[in-house]
């Protein structure tokens, strides 16, 4: 499966002919790709997958979006254990 994370741009650069930004996921800083958005600007949100913002977002979009994946990470412990994990 593959997961895509929406995060805040908070400064954007040149790096060998290439849009670069640097994208803030609540705290965790990571360098984006920029070039499938060439219209993003600091302060946008954007979609990240392995390291390219391939598409914008609004602000509620991305906090609606954060929060259900907080969501899902809580989830195993609504769950509990696996039950096959347990006979193991």
């Amino acid at each position: 499966m593959c997961l895509a994370v929406p995060g805040k741009i908070v400064a954007i650069t040149d790096r060998d002919g290439l849009k670069m930004a640097r994208v803030d996921f609540g705290g965790i800083f990571r360098e984006t790709c920029l070039e499938y958005v060439p219209e993003a600007k600091i302060g946008d949100y954007c979609v990240i997958h392995v390291g390219f913002a391939i598409s914008l977002l609004s602000e509620s979009e991305a906090k609606e979006t954060l929060a259900l994946l907080r969501e899902i990470e809580n989830i195993e412990e609504e769950l509990g254990p696996d039950p096959e994990q347990a006979a193991t």
